[in-house]
């Protein structure tokens, strides 16, 4: 099963090495057809504490670290390798 790639915002990196990215989406509204934001808080590993407040990150779904955590981050210099 393959794992997925989520792009969010930091909102919060108080935690040693865990920050909290929201991930916004658009649905349609199941009746009235009207677009509704949606969005999601995810704790993510961050091993070396390198991404501040407002970074946009991608994240990838792993196995479990804590009781909260299961996604890390994807360094930036992965990203634009596979670009």
């Amino acid at each position: 099963m393959p794992r997925r790639i989520l792009s969010g915002t930091v909102v919060s990196n108080k935690c040693d090495k865990t920050i909290v990215v929201r991930v916004e989406r658009n649905v349609l509204h199941p009746l009235y057809g009207k677009r509704i934001r949606h969005h999601e808080r995810y704790h993510v590993h961050d091993e070396d504490n390198a991404y501040q407040v407002g970074d946009v990150v991608r994240i990838l779904e792993s196995r479990p670290i804590s009781k909260l955590k299961k996604w890390v981050v994807i360094p930036k210099e992965d990203i634009m390798e596979s670009v």
